[in-house]
């Protein structure tokens, strides 16, 4: 089995790196930088720059694949352009397609509990986005009966992923009262749960939530973090005062409250997170 790693960021490059012993893999990447980042590390690399609208088509993909697509959409507009260039570039269907989402497309559910059955609801526009990838996917891809599988993705962390930075600054959370739910995933678990989505056929035609299985808000995580990584803990304020001191981009996700079920991943695919308990995962990425 050959595997193609389409942006290969935070996640993409540990994914890219735990195929290796699995058959062939190519790193697809924009930056030249980023390629010889890449080809260092012993991975095999193309450069894909989905900006270009006239760039070459990486060799790759004339060939047949399982292609894992992390490339996220631009940072303005509701749509994908990104994702339809790549859908348009493909010399040959992939054997199997896994789009790595985000559960941002469920919004705010004020709390309540979300599965994957549950209706997109996205109210903001970087969810928008991506909403409209993953409708622009699955037509593509039951056009030419290539089998799907999406992952929803909520907050990922790991090594150089904490806010540290923010918490040595002394960056103020929403106060317990007044925070949103959310959810989480190590990277090296969500690294498991692409390779399950691309390697089981069970995982084909399926969407599937991605967490550790805990629901916190996100003062509770930073306050978690700094406990472990021996900081201060963060100031807290009201949701109306960190609205004036915090940016719109972070507001826009403290603003949404939901939590995810993840239960059908573990159920379907046998997905168990290495790091279900929070406090091992935080001290592995401090480590």
């Amino acid at each position: 089995m050959r595997y193609l790693v389409a942006g290969c960021g935070y996640v993409g490059t540990r994914l890219a790196r735990r195929l290796l012993p699995l058959g062939p893999v190519v790193a697809l990447t924009r930056s030249a930088t980023s390629a010889a980042t890449l080809a260092a590390q012993g991975l095999d690399t193309e450069r894909w720059d989905l900006d270009a609208p006239d760039a070459a088509a990486p060799p790759s993909l004339s060939r047949p694949a399982v292609l894992f697509y992390l490339i996220p959409p631009p940072p303005t507009g509701l749509t994908d352009p990104r994702l339809t260039r790549a859908l348009a570039a493909l010399g040959v269907s992939p054997l199997r397609m896994v789009y790595v989402s985000t559960t941002g497309v469920y919004g705010d559910t004020g709390g309540g509990i979300v599965d994957e059955d549950t209706a997109p609801n996205p109210t903001t526009d970087r969810a928008q986005r991506r909403a409209d990838a993953e409708r622009q996917l699955r037509t593509w891809c039951a056009v030419r009966g290539v089998p799907w599988t999406i992952l929803r993705v909520p907050g990922i962390y790991g090594p150089g992923r904490l806010p540290l930075d923010r918490l040595r600054r002394g960056d103020p959370v929403i106060r317990h009262a007044e925070a949103g739910y959310s959810s989480r995933i190590h990277a090296d678990d969500l690294v498991e749960a692409c390779v399950l989505a691309g390697t089981l056929p069970a995982a084909a035609g399926r969407v599937y939530n991605v967490t550790d299985g805990n629901t916190a808000t996100m003062t509770e995580y930073f306050e978690r973090v700094a406990t472990l990584a021996g900081l201060p803990a963060p100031p807290l304020v009201s949701k109306a005062e960190a609205e004036r001191v915090l940016s719109p981009g972070l507001m826009s996700f403290l603003s949404e409250s939901r939590r995810i079920d993840s239960l059908r991943i573990r159920r379907e695919l046998g997905f168990e997170p290495r790091y279900a308990d929070l406090r091992l995962g935080i001290l592995s990425s401090l480590g």
